[in-house]
């Protein structure tokens, strides 16, 4: 127990500094880039969302662990209990994303969200049900779903070591706050790599008018992906020569894998949380992104809205919920497809160099991409 207590500090210290490290990159907003056009939340992150909370470990040790975990915690004490709608979505299923076919099938979520490593998927799984058990109220239950998103990051991390364990994915999710949420390398977006350069957590939020019912979607990302990098529709990867074409035939560069969770307050049905899921991808394919073959790219979406929260009143005896039209779909839509974009570009921005277990990877050359992007902005 010792031993695993200190392990745990250390990821924690590790944590804090690491935050306190990106904390000095700008977000792509603060340098201009404004992706879209709707508005973005007062913190431009998924935490707009009211209720919904994220936290991180991490783990950096010697010269060859980068990774940990990030958790992404709906709002209303006991989800177990009180279930959220949510959609599924894949966009190319290499990957390992536990807890999903429940999701398809029933439509809803019962625990926290946790992003980590590809080898590390058990662990988190472990974790989430340990936590959800000891949640008062469940002390009767014998099934979970526990909900665990990866991605690899093998090069920067010796992913064969498997340092994440249980106790990790239960200190992500009771660290988790509101408030601004760190980005770059940390949590499960320590080791990652996205487009040649180092990759990392994002986040975004965009507001929709009153008029249109006054919804924020945010959205959280774990990039660790490719293909030619744009930022704001300006072809960077290409500018800088760094894509997977860049030789004469294509590597293997754009594999990887990104995680997209959505959150919003409009009061949608699973049917529609998952038709917003879908919708994500478009926001990585602006980024510049074919969805390679190597790739595990995939979208949950869930709603916080009480009308629609799956109650045990509700469970057990007919009721009516809150079912926002078809109609109303659209500005949502563009919400979330803005909001996507805007966090892989934030996951870059915030991420500084790292070298770990195979070799070494550049953060993004802000102050290059800048010099590209303003001169094709058009004039008003």
């Amino acid at each position: 127990m010792i031993a695993r207590l200190a392990s745990l500090a250390l990821a924690l210290i590790a944590a804090t500094a690491v935050s306190a490290q990106s904390a000095d990159r700008p977000r792509a907003r603060d340098l201009g880039i404004e992706v879209g056009i709707l508005p973005p939340g007062p913190l431009n992150a998924i935490t707009d969302v009211a209720g919904v909370e994220v936290g991180h470990v991490t783990l950096i040790e010697g010269d060859s662990v980068r990774t940990g975990v990030t958790a992404i915690v709906p709002p209303g004490g006991n989800i177990f209990q009180d279930k959220l709608p949510a959609g599924f979505a894949v966009g190319n299923g290499f990957g390992k994303f536990a807890g999903s076919t429940q999701i398809m099938e029933l439509g809803e979520i019962e625990t926290p969200i946790l992003l980590t490593n590809t080898l590390s998927v058990p662990e988190a799984m472990a974790g989430t049900i340990e936590w959800t058990l000891a949640q008062p109220g469940n002390e009767e239950v014998r099934s979970v779903n526990a909900v665990v998103g990866e991605t690899n990051d093998g090069f920067l991390n010796d992913i064969r070591a498997r340092r994440v364990r249980p106790e990790h994915a239960i200190a992500a999710i009771e660290a988790a706050a509101g408030g601004p949420v760190a980005e770059g390398s940390i949590g499960a977006g320590t080791g990652t790599i996205a487009f040649g350069w180092k990759g990392g957590i994002g986040t975004a939020s965009r507001r929709l008018p009153a008029d249109w019912g006054g919804h924020t979607v945010g959205v959280l990302v774990q990039t660790n992906y490719g293909g030619v990098l744009a930022v704001d529709g300006i072809p960077i990867g290409e500018a800088l020569g760094q894509h997977m074409f860049r030789d004469e035939l294509a590597d293997a560069s754009g594999d990887g894998s990104v995680i997209i969770v959505i959150a919003t307050d409009a009061p949608l049905s699973d049917r529609n949380l998952t038709r917003l899921a879908r919708r994500a991808f478009l926001g990585i394919g602006r980024t510049g992104s074919p969805m390679t073959n190597g790739s595990g790219d995939y979208a949950i979406a869930f709603s916080t809205a009480e009308g629609v929260r799956r109650t045990p009143e509700r469970r057990a005896t007919p009721s009516p919920i809150e079912d926002m039209p078809n109609d109303r779909m659209t500005p949502l839509f563009q919400a979330v497809v803005e909001a996507t974009e805007e966090a892989v570009l934030n996951s870059m921005f915030a991420s500084e160099t790292m070298t770990g277990h195979q070799g070494r990877i550049e953060g993004l050359p802000v102050a290059r991409v800048m010099e590209i992007w303003r001169p094709a902005q058009p004039r008003p």
